[in-house]
């Protein structure tokens, strides 16, 4: 079982109350479905965003006209917020082939829009990614033998390919500070789940990358080192024979000893209790989840989770295990919700459509959003 834990506050830490009061029971839990914290959705707004009572929405950016005086990139995908002064920035990939890369927006006080800024150009499906303590962006590339990069959010350095972190069908990151470790998923039928150890806590340019090892059940796990991270000649989800394989690894969440993350193929939600070196399904049904994808965490406790699955909706798992709908965007049938983050206070959700109304594959419709409301801090 996942282990108790305190709240800890403070910086940017979200979902901190989640990880204290989950699962108490079997691994394969059902989560109780039953009326959400913020109440039903309510009929689409101007935006064609149905909400709940007492939150309001608005389009941040669409791609191909401009915001903060930069066209907006196709096909937004992974996300994330980093304070700024008295405002904040808020981070987006491109998942499309050859350029790729990733935008950054700056926000002011009132949530006005006072610049924007490409951080990273010229890369291949930037995919998800994540957040680090030290206050840089991880964009990683979804192809085989991916990259991550690693950019400034502010703007004031290049980006930096970070090798040493694999060369894979990289999809999300997230950071454990406790532990000092990077945790990345893998986009592949068979993916594995990985995390990089770094020689120096903040500098990713060196460091030794392991494959979690374990039968296909839960319960305790191993970690063994994946030899050559590179990967030039056997892929690294193969270099490992005990190596643990998921379906189609995607969004990646860390709170307070729990990593979380999402598998595709098969619809689950994981969590990986570092302290104990457990692994936990959180979630293992179809309704109301459905295309599991993105996966973000709120200041009060709360998973969000996009949808891939057509339904359009991010769903919000609460820590007494309650799943309810939080949104939905209608009108957008063949797109997918992407890029889900919180501003550093908690009063603003950012996300995408990320091919909008059109929903061809270029992307060339993508529509950036923010909600905002009272949400539980």
């Amino acid at each position: 079982m996942l282990r108790r834990t305190s709240v800890r506050t403070g910086g940017m830490a979200t979902g901190a109350a989640f990880a204290g009061s989950l699962w108490q029971g079997a691994a394969h839990a059902t989560p109780l479905r039953a009326r959400g914290p913020y109440g039903p959705l309510g009929p689409p707004d101007a935006n064609g965003v149905a909400l709940p009572a007492g939150f309001t929405s608005g389009i941040v950016a669409r791609t191909g006209r401009r915001v903060g005086g930069v066209l907006w990139h196709p096909a937004p995908d992974g996300g994330a917020c980093f304070p700024d002064g008295d405002g904040w920035i808020y981070v987006s990939n491109s998942e499309i082939p050859l350029l790729g890369g990733a935008t950054a927006i700056v926000f002011g006080p009132g949530g006005d829009v006072r610049g924007a800024y490409r951080i990273l150009s010229g890369t291949n499906l930037n995919c998800a990614g994540g957040r680090t303590p030290w206050n840089t962006w991880l964009s990683c590339e979804e192809i085989p033998r991916g990259r991550v990069f690693e950019c400034d959010p502010y703007g004031s350095r290049a980006a930096m390919p970070r090798l040493a972190m694999g060369r894979f069908k990289h999809e999300a990151a997230a950071c454990d500070p406790d532990r000092q470790v990077v945790y990345l998923t893998e986009d592949e039928p068979d993916g594995c789940f990985y995390r990089f150890r770094p020689t120096h806590w903040g500098d990713l340019t060196a460091g030794r990358l392991d494959v979690l090892c374990a039968p296909s059940g839960t319960g305790a796990v191993t970690w063994q080192r994946v030899p050559n991270p590179a990967a030039p000649l056997e892929a690294t989800r193969h270099q490992i024979d005990a190596a643990r394989h998921f379906d189609g690894g995607e969004g990646c969440h860390y709170a307070d000893g729990v990593c979380f993350f999402t598998t595709k193929g098969d619809n689950r939600v994981w969590g990986y209790d570092a302290e104990n070196e457990r692994l936990e399904i959180v979630y293992d049904v179809d309704a109301p989840l459905n295309g599991v994808d993105d996966i973000t965490g709120a200041p009060g406790g709360d998973l969000y989770i996009a949808g891939d699955g057509g339904d359009m909706k991010i769903n919000l798992i609460t820590p007494d295990r309650v799943v309810t709908p939080f949104l939905r965007v209608d009108g957008h049938p063949r797109s997918e919700i992407t890029g889900p983050a919180f501003s550093p206070d908690g009063s603003r959700l950012y996300f995408s459509s990320q091919r909008g109304a059109r929903g061809d594959a270029a992307g060339t419709d993508g529509v950036t959003y923010e909600v905002s409301g009272p949400f539980r801090r």
